[in-house]
């Protein structure tokens, strides 16, 4: 199933925040470390830039959840 994420008037979310928020990592440092050994995918691509900017519309993948960002 896939979760939806609000920005509620942001431009975007830092990746590694966007995780924790979501309480997939129970850290930042933990989300850092699962996206350095590339864990995480965005838009079905390997993402390992801890500080990407997720924008509205992307879709985010990790441990078997996935999450599509909104306005």
């Amino acid at each position: 199933m896939t979760e939806q994420f609000s920005l509620e008037g942001h431009d975007h979310i830092p990746l590694h925040n966007l995780l924790k928020v979501l309480g997939w990592c129970d850290s930042g440092a933990v989300a850092k470390q699962v996206i350095d050994d590339g864990q995480v995918r965005v838009n079905g691509h390997i993402e390992i830039r801890k500080r990407c900017k997720i924008i509205a519309g992307q879709r985010v993948e990790f441990a078997g959840q996935s999450v599509v960002v909104g306005e």
